[in-house]
């Protein structure tokens, strides 16, 4: 299978690097580069130094890199073309390829900012208005980049309305150490996956300010009925939040040690500054960019997101850390199901 793989950040170049020294198939994969710079570092040294430092690139990965108007050509004759941009840069890629004829998916987790529309989008409504006629997915999941091109055990969920896009993108990825299950809720796979970064920031600030782990399970478990309320009102099942990209996403995002919205977090409750601690990350960290907008699209559909609103709050230095922590332990009793 020919796959091309736009973006060559930290999550790109790894499920390239797990595509195409996958012993089960023999994909000819190639990883597109925006930055020059960086695709003739990465060609010479076979190594992405910046994002995935002493990783070596498989031989077989080409990499390649081009002016962004000729996405078109990069993706004709492909068999899967895959968008590894983080939310901010999806629309312009798919203005791009928007005539492409075969099965496109995003691995970006997130909402647009509300200045691209009235309350914040999700990937596959972006999609829909600047190319609708994509057979379009998306790859997401509970994943950090270092760990799948190390070819550590991962598991995926591919979702989309197409059961032929859902397909291509198990034969794809699918291999001894990367396991990928379908699914067509595209909706509550792209919730979940935005949501959770955001109440991994919350998690992160409640360890940096040590208060235990019964109330970081206390966080994780309400900030997962969070997510489900805002899926269910976009649409979404609930039996997705139960899965790879709902609580696994949340639980890896929220306590694992490499998660950048997590550190985020624990920054913030050090005494940093959100642009220090931004700036300290050398990545994006999208619960930072998307926090505000998932809660205005909560709002908008009158879903209540108590934790969401803290962390807002919180980035918008409107509140300190263990004001933002009061106010939550402060709300006044209710149902745990309502």
């Amino acid at each position: 299978m020919k796959i091309v793989v736009i973006g060559a950040g930290a999550w790109g170049s790894a499920l390239a690097m797990s595509a195409s020294q996958n012993p089960l198939a023999q994909h000819a994969v190639t990883l597109w580069a925006r930055d020059p710079v960086q695709a003739a570092a990465m060609q010479a040294e076979r190594v992405n130094a910046r994002y995935l430092p002493g990783l070596p690139l498989p031989e077989l990965l080409r990499v390649i890199n081009g002016p962004a108007h000729d996405l078109a050509a990069v993706v004709a004759g492909q068999d899967l073309v895959i968008v590894a941009t983080p939310m901010a840069g999806l629309r312009g890629v798919l203005q791009h390829i928007q005539g492409c004829r075969q099965p496109v998916a995003w691995l970006c987790k997130g909402f647009e900012s509300v200045a691209a529309g009235p309350s914040g989008l999700l990937a596959h409504e972006v999609q829909a208005q600047v190319a609708p006629g994509l057979m379009a997915g998306v790859l997401s999941g509970p994943s950090f980049a270092q760990e799948v091109a190390r070819g550590q055990p991962t598991a995926l969920v591919a979702a989309s309305r197409h059961a032929g896009v859902r397909e291509l993108l198990v034969q794809a990825f699918h291999s001894p150490t990367l396991r990928v299950y379908a699914n067509e809720d595209i909706v509550g796979v792209e919730v979940g996956g935005a949501v959770k970064n955001v109440l991994a920031i919350a998690t992160g600030l409640c360890d940096g300010l040590d208060l235990g782990l019964n109330a970081r399970a206390a966080l994780i478990t309400r900030g997962l009925a969070e997510m489900t309320r805002l899926g269910l009102a976009l649409g979404a099942r609930a039996e997705t939040f139960m899965g790879l990209s709902g609580l696994g996403d949340l639980v890896l995002t929220a306590t694992g040690d490499l998660s950048r919205n997590r550190k985020v977090g624990l920054l913030l409750a050090q005494g940093q500054t959100l642009q220090e601690a931004v700036a300290s990350l050398g990545h994006v960290a999208e619960g930072v960019y998307c926090a505000r907008t998932v809660v205005q699209r909560a709002q908008s559909l009158g879903v209540n997101m108590p934790i969401a609103q803290a962390v807002v709050a919180l980035l918008d230095g409107q509140m300190q850390p263990a004001q933002a922590v009061a106010a939550l332990m402060g709300r006044d009793p209710t149902n745990e199901l309502a």
